[in-house]
């Protein structure tokens, strides 16, 4: 069994096989010569994975981002953030921190965010003594806020797949993806003092002032959608619905920029990736159940008793092993297979699962930009045209600064369960 449901897996990862297969492949090959099991499990649990409620928020919330950055809300969103800088150290950088923050909040996917940021930011970023390695590093990086802040499609498959409260997960991520964003900034602004830099650009209230009124709409949609889950409006799944018909309305009705053929094209796209998304759900679906049903976690847990590891010796090697996974696997993979072994072991330990979540999350926002396939880099390259090499000397400084908030989040548990505990 170790060889179905370990070295071949591997093997077919090694070789560049697409990840549903990897899981796919191992599953069939242990219940056709291992395991004495009925072929039709395979089909119930395909299935079976896919009828989670909670699932339904996926396409959702994919939707409303398509929506958004056809509508133009997402280009709004830019300018007020390049508006509303104004004279600090290093302002087109931080400007590039705010608008990754702000467009993970509306979008809830990094590769998207990366695109925007790209081909909006680059060309000031160059203009403003930064390198182009220095400008794609902050825009890979930047963008991995995209899956700790809510909505996040990471936190939702993870609160399917450990059992735990989606609206809990969101409100969590918002002080551990602020804190991201903000050690980023105070790393930007301190080189640009380090370098005796002077504002990159003037501010002009009047021209904040308006850039503000413009993206109005667009700032509204995760207060609504993250204000609705705590207030009890609607769960997150049906906010999902709610801020796709809101980013239609927006788009239609208030910034009259978004037409029936962008909207078909939206949705077009949505259901493309989450086509993606769900197939790999799928997959590990039927993966996990082989393990489950092996008792691979009830083994682990035993393993770790016997190590004798404590909480935060738990934790430190969690975050070795995501952020060596995260290099490999892309999110929603690694979320799938690894939440049902890694969160018996941190319960058995008293971690608190919510706490859990969040620190995988930001683990795997890190791999997102980080060697060897962190999918913000291959972005990245496509849009701006670079060599990778360059794009990963520009991340190293911002993976290092991610890992510092990365160690404050996993060992101050209160600063993402406090808001949490209150609702």
């Amino acid at each position: 069994m170790i060889v179905t449901l370990a070295a071949l897996p591997v093997a077919l990862l090694a070789l560049g096989a697409p990840v549903f297969i990897v899981f796919l492949a191992g599953a069939i090959a242990t219940i056709a010569w291992v395991l004495p099991v009925p072929p039709i499990i395979i089909q119930q649990t395909v299935f079976g994975s896919l009828s989670n409620y909670a699932l339904l928020a996926v396409p959702f919330f994919l939707f409303a981002g398509e929506l958004m950055r056809r509508s133009g809300i997402a280009d709004r969103l830019v300018d007020f953030a390049i508006a509303a800088v104004g004279r600090v150290p290093g302002s087109m950088g931080l400007t590039t921190i705010g608008a990754g923050t702000v467009l993970g909040a509306v979008s809830g996917s990094s590769p998207a965010t990366v695109a925007a940021l790209g081909k909006t930011l680059y060309p000031g970023l160059l203009r403003t003594r930064h390198s182009p390695s220095e400008a794609a590093g902050l825009i890979a990086s930047s963008a991995s806020v995209a899956i700790v802040i809510p909505p996040s499609i990471a936190m939702i498959l993870y609160g399917a797949a450990a059992e735990q409260s989606i609206a809990k997960l969101f409100i969590a991520g918002v002080p551990a993806g602020l804190l991201i964003a903000g050690l980023m900034a105070l790393w930007v602004v301190g080189v640009a003092l380090v370098r005796g830099s002077a504002s990159e650009h003037r501010f002009v209230a009047a021209i904040a002032v308006r850039a503000f009124l413009r993206a109005v709409p667009g700032l509204l949609m995760p207060v609504f959608v993250l204000g609705g889950i705590v207030a009890g409006w609607f769960s997150p799944t049906e906010a999902g619905g709610f801020a796709a018909l809101y980013a239609i309305l927006v788009g239609i009705l208030v910034h009259r920029s978004l037409s029936l053929s962008e909207l078909l094209e939206a949705a077009a796209e949505a259901a493309v990736l989450s086509a993606q998304i769900l197939i790999i759900v799928a997959a590990a679906g039927v993966f996990s159940y082989l393990l489950t049903t092996q008792q691979v976690p009830q083994a682990l847990i035993g393993w770790v008793g016997g190590l004798g590891l404590n909480a935060w010796q738990f934790l430190l090697a969690v975050n070795l092993l995501l952020l060596a996974v995260g290099c490999l696997l892309d999110p929603t993979s690694a979320i799938l297979v690894l939440s049902p072994l890694l969160v018996p072991m941190a319960t058995s330990l008293g971690i608190d699962p919510i706490h859990f979540g969040i620190v995988m999350t930001v683990n795997l926002a890190i791999g997102m930009f980080t060697p060897p396939f962190g999918l913000n880099v291959f972005v990245a390259q496509s849009v701006l045209g670079l060599p990778l090499g360059t794009i990963f000397r520009g991340v190293l400084p911002f993976a290092i600064v991610q890992i510092l908030a990365l160690a404050i989040i996993t060992y101050w548990p209160p600063l993402t369960l406090a808001i949490t505990r209150l609702v």
